[in-house]
Formats: C-alpha cells, structure tokens, sequence
C-alpha cells in the first residue's frame, strides 16, 4: 500500500501510525559487507572454472606462436612418447567428463498462462463500499478506513473478487473456496496446455503455491484429479508462504529439474480469498481486503535442449533471503484471530523497515551475479573505503539499470513500487508494469509477478538477450528474486491477460 493509504480522518490514531511506517528504509546508505560477501561466495564456488580461463587463454596464445617446425618436433615428441599421450589423453577425458557432469542442466520457460476472471466478478468501489456497509460487521471508522485505501491504493475498477464475495452477506464456504481454487488453475493450466501443445501425461514434476488456502486433498492432488496426470509425478503443496511463493516454486522446480532429466515441471501459484476474508474492525487487517484480488498463473518449465528454440527465457539465477530467525520478521505478517475471535492476517507497523532490511540484503547478493564488473569494482571500492578505512565518502549505489532490462516488482502495493523505484533509482517505465498490474489486477499474491511479465510482452518489449528481475516480498518474512534472459523477440501468448493492450 502507498504512503498515504492509511491517513483516515476517522480512527486516526492507528491510521496515523501505518501511514507512518509504509515506507521502506533508505537502504542506500546503509549497505554492509556482510551481504556483499554472500554474493561474491557464489563467484567463488567457481573459482576452478575461473582460474581456467586464463590458462587456456595462454595456451592459445602460445600455440599461435608456434611455426611449422615446432609442430612437427611437437608430433615426434609425442609419437615416441607413449606415456606422455595416454596420461594427456586420460587427463583430458577426465577433465571433460567431471566439467559435463557437473554443469548444471538450463531451465527454460517454454511458456506461462495468467487466469483473467470473468467480467461479472469484477467488483467497483462504490460495490466494496456499499457490500462493505451492508454485511453490518464493520463500524464507521472501519468503513471510512477502507475508503481511504481503496482510494490511495492504486488499484483500478476493473480487479476481480470471487464469487461468494458479491453476495449480501457473504458466502464464505469450503466449496466456495475450492470453486475460486478450480476455476483459477484450470483456468491457467487449460490455456497453458493449449498454448504449448503439451500433453498432461508428459507432466514429471508438480508444484502448487497457495498461501492462506490449504484443504485435503491438496491442491496439487486436485491439478493431478482433474488433468489424470501420471502416478510417478512428483508433485508439491506449498503453504503458508506469502506473496514471494512463486519464486520458491519456480526455485523448487529448478532443483527438482536438475535431477530428473528430459522432463517438464508445471508451477502453479495463486492464492485464495473467499475464506480468508476479514470480517473485523482492526485496522491492520482491514488491509489486505482491500488489496488481494482474484489471480493465478501456471508456468511451463523444461530441461530438454529441444525445447530451448521455442521457449521463451532461461533460468539464469535465483536469490532468495529469509529473515525468520529474527522474532519481529516473523511476526510482521501474521494470520491470527482479533479480540472477538475473528480471523485475519495482520500487518505489523515494522513492514516495510523489515521488508527494506529483506531486500537490502537480496540485492546485495544478488549484485554479484548480475553486475557489470565495472560496476562491482567501484561499488566494492567505496564500500571498503567507508567500512575499513572509516573514508568520508558517498556509497556508491550500483545501477541494476545496467544489470537488467525490465523489472517485475511485486505489486502488494503502491508504497512498495513508489520505494522501490526511488531506492533503485529507477525511471517510470521500469516500474510501469507494476502499477499497470495493481491497477488492473489488484495484489493477486504470488502470481503477480507473471502478469507484470505478461504486461512487458503485451507492449511489444521483450527482445532477444533482455534480462528480467523478478522480486517479490513474503511473509516469514522473505525478500526472493528470479533472474531471466530472453531467448527470442518475445511476443504475447494467446490469451493473454493484457489482450486489450496490444498494439497500443
């Protein structure tokens, strides 16, 4: 939510404090070396292959100095030396058979699939406020509260709640939540069968993330019912995970890829409102009703090098931080009851101080990975001024500018898109994608990624070598980031969620 989402004339003093407190901290001038080591440790565990580098580089040049003489006593010297040519020939045999086997296998992304809700799901302000006011379980100060937000929110008057949301009252059930659920992936995953000519028998690896929703059966196990997908699969079930679950699926996946080979993994990530509605008067809670939407993705990866030429991305990083040994981490983003036993998910006045302190150190992992060298050097230069030699000098800020071509920013909220634009120094284009998915969409949780994604395609964007940064925020609490690079000018898939943008 934006900076000023919570200034309510009416219960004022909680207002005031949220208002306070949705701004992430200027991380910029406060970076430290220990982030910046965990990054450079991924650089060092290639250090065989780096220090190759140069050595072959030698042998190149030395080889091409050599003239016809050298080769020809080269010849002799090896042809009456057996020992020499069989322990040459064994080492080189070797070399390459541990360099093939230990080189991890390339995930691609052959394609992916964003669930758009049917019109007469979409919901206007003036309907929240007035289904809000008539189910008789929120005071005044409640109501004008979620006025302010929806206001000041970003989002637009086209996102979608679920069907038992436009009831009066509400009908909240388990077989209202699994018909969101049903309706969602399979919607997603129709289209993405569709779209990519893949049958569902040619499935090996399952993954599903849905936060707050979790029944028996799994959702996994309903994916697995409805599409008769084989009994080997390997499928999961990821819970309870927040906004940032997509990018731990789409990480899950990758393992699980490198191990089974020539084979597709399918990550499913949505989230569920009908039974996690809140139907209270505190004000932290009132929140994400007035943010989470209606929205899903399904996402198609391969590790079979056939299917590099019609794929869309590669896989090339992911970086993913967790702040849950820290008690008030955890506790930021909390599903409990309030004093009259009603249940929501709370958000804690420390967020966005403890998102900040998330991503400070996500980025500063993940610079390493991703930065020019250039941009390392300096950056690393002046950070060793200002921490070990105490230098009276600005830290110099990298330009992830120059690192990444488009950016897919969580959209939770206007406040974490407006701070992270002008944390990152970013320009408006860079972030459009974001406010263009909140307005239409509203915070679909860990899905939203893939529409942001979607959006850059619809608008013609995407060309070939482009790397895209994928960051979301989750409970727990979690800062994770996925790294891709364009295999192709990319044009939108079928029924894309953005079809009404196209060529605009």
């Amino acid at each position: 939510m934006s900076a000023n989402e919570s200034n309510s004339s009416n219960g004022g003093s909680g207002a005031i404090q949220l208002q306070q407190s949705r701004r992430l901290p200027d991380f910029i001038q406060s970076v430290n070396l220990k982030y910046v080591k965990l990054g450079y440790h991924y650089l060092i565990t290639h250090l065989l292959k780096l220090c190759l580098v140069p050595l072959m580089a030698v042998i190149i040049v030395e080889a091409s100095r050599m003239n016809p003489d050298d080769v020809h006593q080269l010849w002799l010297h090896l042809k009456y030396n057996l020992v020499t040519v069989i322990t040459c020939s064994a080492v080189l045999v070797f070399g390459s058979t541990i360099c093939i086997m230990s080189r991890p296998s390339s995930v691609y992304l052959v394609d992916y699939a964003c669930y758009r809700a049917p019109d007469h799901l979409r919901v206007k302000f003036h309907q929240f406020m007035e289904h809000s006011k008539l189910t008789g379980d929120f005071d005044e100060s409640s109501l004008e509260f979620q006025r302010k937000i929806l206001e000041r929110s970003g989002l637009g008057e086209e996102t979608y709640v679920p069907e038992a949301m436009h009831y009066v009252p509400p009908r909240p059930s388990m077989a209202a939540a699994r018909k969101e659920a049903e309706d969602v992936m399979f919607g997603a995953l129709d289209m993405l069968f569709k779209n990519t000519n893949v049958k569902p028998k040619d499935i090996g690896i399952l993954v599903v993330n849905c936060s707050l929703f979790n029944p028996t059966p799994s959702l996994s196990a309903m994916i697995i019912n409805k599409y008769k997908l084989r009994g080997n699969i390997r499928s999961f079930n990821l819970g309870g995970m927040g906004c940032s679950a997509g990018v731990i699926a789409v990480d899950l996946a990758k393992d699980l890829l490198q191990v089974h080979r020539n084979t597709y993994a399918v990550v499913v990530s949505t989230e569920n409102i009908t039974q996690n509605w809140y139907f209270g008067n505190k004000k932290s809670m009132l929140i994400p009703n007035c943010l989470f939407r209606v929205g899903g993705a399904a996402v198609l990866l391969s590790n079979k090098a056939v299917d590099r030429r019609r794929s869309k991305y590669m896989l090339v990083h992911v970086v993913r931080t967790h702040k849950g040994a820290d008690d008030k981490a955890f506790n930021c983003v909390y599903q409990e009851h309030d004093d009259q036993g009603k249940t929501g998910v709370s958000l804690s006045k420390d967020l966005m101080a403890i998102a900040g302190g998330a991503l400070k150190t996500n980025i500063t992992t993940l610079g390493p990975l991703v930065l020019p060298i250039s941009e390392q050097l300096l950056f690393f230069a002046t950070l060793v001024s200002k921490k070990l030699l105490n230098a009276k000098v600005k830290p110099y800020i990298p330009d992830f500018k120059l690192a990444f071509d488009h950016f897919c920013i969580h959209a939770g909220g206007r406040a974490v898109i407006d701070e992270l634009e002008k944390n990152l120094q970013l320009l408006p284009v860079h972030v459009e994608a974001s406010r263009m998915t909140l307005h239409r969409f509203g915070n679909t949780s860990s899905s939203s990624i893939w529409y942001e994604l979607a959006y850059t395609e619809a608008k013609g964007r995407m060309q070939k070598g482009n790397r895209v940064w994928q960051i979301a925020f989750g409970s727990g609490f979690k800062c994770n980031s996925a790294v891709w690079e364009a295999l192709r000018n990319v044009k939108p898939s079928v029924n894309s969620p953005w079809e009404d943008c196209i060529h605009r």
